[in-house]
């Protein structure tokens, strides 16, 4: 691929995750770690759009509460 035919091109990510103990509400730990991929990924030109945890109990979407 050529640098003319990528110069539009855009690269993003969504990340995923579960919590096998039930509750998807996002640990200190997973909000720290996720600023700091976004934080990364920004000059490498990656969005990342969300983070999600997945749980018996639901789900939770780090961009849904406001946390990325």
């Amino acid at each position: 691929m050529s640098e003319k035919t990528c110069r539009g091109c855009r690269a993003a990510t969504t990340l995923l995750h579960n919590h096998p103990g039930g509750d998807p509400t996002p640990s200190r730990a997973d909000i720290q770690m996720t600023q700091h991929i976004v934080e990364v990924a920004k000059p490498l030109g990656i969005a990342v759009h969300d983070h999600i945890i997945v749980a018996k109990q639901g789900h939770a979407s780090m961009k849904g509460l406001k946390l990325i």
